[in-house]
């Protein structure tokens, strides 16, 4: 994944875990969205155009169509008040995707550190899954803390190190970030469990 392109996957994940848990409103990341979602068509367009037929680079740019699908998709819902039971199926064949990409990290690109970063999408857009397309309601506010830390670790983070020349990969590596990958979706678990009912009883007079 181009290095500009993932600073900005992270910002839009940050942006719409903060939309589910409900402190932004589904208009306003809209607009993250479509801009996001734009640029991860139109990047991975240009790479293959300017690719030669070069598979190796077909292949790297194929997965961005994922994302920007996802955004696009995403920004049409908020703006147009459409269901997101088509949107939670897409996200079901982007999670089986996702899994293949993960794979592809370890055979082709010897890279075990978005191997597992592909791994933790997998699960995200699995969460997406369960809660636009079976009504998983008491999921969403788990997925919404999943999205945002996923933002940061998997996104803003590896660009960052990409971007100044620090990424490393390997099996060392590897293990960590799938450490890390169970730690982020525990800690959404317990960050956005639902809220206990409070049984109302009504006071009995003595």
């Amino acid at each position: 994944m181009g290095h500009v392109g993932l600073l900005y996957v992270g910002a839009v994940l940050f942006v719409n875990g903060l939309m589910l848990l409900g402190t932004v409103s589904g208009k306003s990341a809209a607009a993250m969205n479509l801009f996001v979602g734009g640029m991860q068509v139109v990047f991975p367009t240009l790479i293959i155009l300017q690719s030669g037929g070069d598979p190796a680079a077909v292949l790297g740019a194929s997965g961005l169509y994922l994302f920007g699908f996802t955004y696009l998709y995403v920004a049409w819902n908020q703006l147009t008040g459409a269901s997101g039971e088509g949107l939670g199926w897409f996200s079901l064949f982007v999670a089986a995707c996702a899994v293949v990409y993960g794979i592809l990290q370890f055979t082709e690109f010897d890279d075990p550190v978005f191997g597992m970063i592909w791994f933790s999408w997998a699960v995200l857009w699995f969460l997406f899954f369960l809660v636009l397309a079976r009504g998983k309601d008491s999921l969403t506010r788990r997925t919404g803390w999943f999205t945002l830390l996923l933002g940061i670790f998997t996104g803003a983070v590896p660009a960052m190190l990409l971007l100044t020349g620090s990424y490393v990969t390997g099996a060392i590596e590897g293990a960590v970030a799938a450490v890390i990958g169970v730690v982020l979706l525990g800690l959404a678990w317990v960050l956005g469990k639902p809220a206990a009912v409070q049984s109302q009883e009504v006071p009995v007079e003595r």
